[in-house]
């Protein structure tokens, strides 16, 4: 729930994509009252800032050297990071076929040089509405339930994103795998009820130990929680885990059907995966999975983690 405040809250963020700065500097200041406004001279540039940035809009002219906007809304539509950045063409062209192919490469709006600034306005702004709107839809289907944290389908949306960042950034990404120890025992103990209020509570506590902007706790299911970490090596991993394990530990929720304690404790395995490694998201999924088998063989309330290179 506190990311989908954070889409109400915030303000939107417009990317102006022109090699002409007149053009820039004349959208620049039809927006800067309602919108934070980035701008890219190039199609380059335009591509690395949606990455790295995730506009709500981008504002594309179509005339550009070295790589022209249709080029560049082909690419953005083509990555699974960017193909939902609604994308409006600006451009002189005036034939209406022009109009068919930007709305096959799939823009949402078409708008013609000279522009008039009160039709732009509107134009804009009526998209920016309906961006908001499908993230807020999109924001709460994939939040659990029951605890309110991402649920499975947000994590396995965020681990492909990672995975594309991690390769192209050349950098490592962690997998934390997390399960709640004796979790059975603690229903059946206590019931539903206060099981249900235990998984509240221990989700609520990895998500604010998770503070990173693309970090990620979600609930994998049942009693399991994953946590991403992009950028992060072994030893990074290791240090977020035992973080984890220390809020929980405050917690300090009773579980006397336990075997290995009195409150509830977490085993956790870390997998962290170099940038050399071709594996697959399922391969990295495995081996986090591995070690967290093996955090728990080895008696459970404690972290194993493991890099792997293939």
């Amino acid at each position: 729930m506190e990311r989908l405040q954070t889409y109400l809250n915030s303000r939107p963020k417009l990317l102006l994509v022109d090699d002409q700065s007149l053009n820039i500097r004349l959208l620049h200041e039809l927006f800067r009252a309602e919108c934070d406004v980035y701008m890219a001279t190039s199609g380059e540039q335009a591509l690395k800032m949606s990455r790295d940035l995730f506009p709500d809009l981008i504002l594309l002219d179509v005339m550009m050297p070295d790589m022209d906007g249709h080029e560049v809304c082909r690419r953005l539509k083509a990555a699974t990071e960017t193909s939902h950045i609604p994308v409006i063409f600006v451009t002189g062209k005036g034939h209406e076929d022009d109009e068919v192919v930007g709305f096959e490469l799939g823009a949402v709006d078409y708008i013609r040089k000279p522009f008039h600034s009160v039709v732009v306005r509107a134009r804009v702004l009526n998209h920016l509405k309906l961006k908001l709107q499908s993230d807020v839809l999109r924001e709460m289907a994939m939040l659990d339930g029951l605890t309110g944290i991402p649920n499975r389908r947000s994590f396995d949306q965020r681990f492909e994103i990672a995975h594309a960042h991690a390769r192209r950034e050349q950098n490592p990404l962690s997998l934390l795998m997390i399960d709640v120890d004796h979790f059975k025992k603690y229903n059946d103990f206590y019931g539903n009820l206060r099981g249900d209020q235990c998984l509240r509570d221990i989700a609520q506590a990895l998500n604010a130990s998770v503070r990173r902007p693309h970090d990620q706790a979600s609930r994998f299911g049942g009693e399991e929680f994953a946590v991403l970490l992009p950028d992060t090596d072994e030893a990074g991993a290791l240090n977020v885990a035992q973080q984890l394990q220390v809020a929980i530990e405050q917690l300090g929720v009773e579980h006397q059907a336990s075997e290995i304690a009195r409150r509830v404790t977490l085993s956790i395995g870390a997998a962290t995966l170099l940038p050399t490694s071709i594996a697959s998201q399922e391969q990295h999924l495995r081996w986090a999975d591995e070690q967290l088998y093996r955090a728990k063989s080895e008696g459970r309330n404690r972290i194993c983690t493991h890099t792997y290179s293939a």
